[in-house]
């Protein structure tokens, strides 16, 4: 290995692993420096704070800016197939919290664009070792795609629902009430129906105040049902994934739904699967 691939190769470890002391050190230098771009770019929208300060922000952003396409630019070296860290999630994120500043050259308002690089800060999971914990989203994404038809249909409904009730609005109050087209009356019903209620338009007549009276109750209904469903897909997936853990003492890896002991030994699947001598007892059952 000559002087260049050992070179390559430590700036490897350094700027993609963090589990290293110079790794670690890394990240956390540029998360910092992250956390302060992000705090100019809040402060120089602050109109005050920009009359007198923003030409200071402005050099500090170029500052920024230039450290982080240094950055990209050592990933894109050290990294063993640049094109795939350059596609990749964090290589289009690291390349967009660059873009920005240089399309404030031509653009003033363009670096307020700066502000995705807030998304950067989704290293931290690196460095505090949390990753793990992304791995629980699993459950939210099972639970999302379990639920996709139901919350569809629900949805439909929902739009039938408003529609029908912006209809009879216009029908009822008409212009003369603010309710002054289809659409207006649409926007009414979706305001009333989620118990948001901006209170811009309202029924005048005796038939109308009724009319919204039921939109309000059943707005209340109507809210729990998108919850149910989702909470009960959660439930589902949460299940299905410990249902997937293999058994402690026999090591199989698929059982039935409700099953609560392994279908082979008879050990527990859950809460601790028994203590150690009933799995020594499952093991010395299983060699016979």
């Amino acid at each position: 290995m000559d002087s260049n691939t050992g070179w390559r190769e430590q700036l490897r470890i350094i700027v993609f692993q963090s589990d290293t002391t110079a790794g670690r050190r890394f990240d956390k230098i540029l998360l910092v420096t992250i956390f302060f771009s992000l705090f100019i770019v809040v402060l120089d929208s602050i109109e005050s704070v920009h009359k007198d300060f923003g030409w200071l922000f402005t050099y500090l952003e170029w500052g920024f800016t230039a450290i982080f396409a240094v950055e990209y630019a050592l990933r894109l070296y050290a990294s063993p197939k640049p094109l795939k860290y350059a596609f990749s999630f964090y290589g289009l994120i690291d390349l967009l919290a660059i873009l920005p500043g240089v399309l404030a050259i031509y653009y003033a308002d363009a670096q307020y664009l700066l502000i995705v690089r807030v998304v950067r800060m989704l290293r931290i999971f690196r460095v505090l070792k949390l990753s793990p914990y992304l791995k629980q989203a699993n459950y939210l994404l099972s639970a999302l795609r379990g639920s996709r038809q139901k919350i569809t249909v629900f949805l439909l409904t929902v739009s039938t629902l408003v529609t029908v009730f912006g209809t009879l609005m216009y029908v009822i109050e008409g212009p003369e009430h603010g309710f002054t087209s289809i659409p207006k009356g649409i926007y009414w019903a979706i305001v009333t129906l989620t118990t948001v209620g901006f209170g811009d338009i309202v029924p005048k007549t005796p038939l109308g105040q009724i009319l919204s009276s039921l939109v309000m109750i059943l707005g209340y209904s109507i809210i729990a049902v998108p919850t149910g469903i989702f909470t009960a897909e959660l439930a589902n997936a949460m299940r299905g994934q410990q249902l997937q853990h293999d058994c402690p003492v026999c090591a199989k890896d698929t059982h039935e739904q409700a099953a609560a002991f392994c279908s082979r030994c008879g050990n527990a699947l859950f809460a601790k699967a028994g203590s150690g001598e009933d799995q020594q007892r499952g093991k010395a059952d299983i060699s016979t």
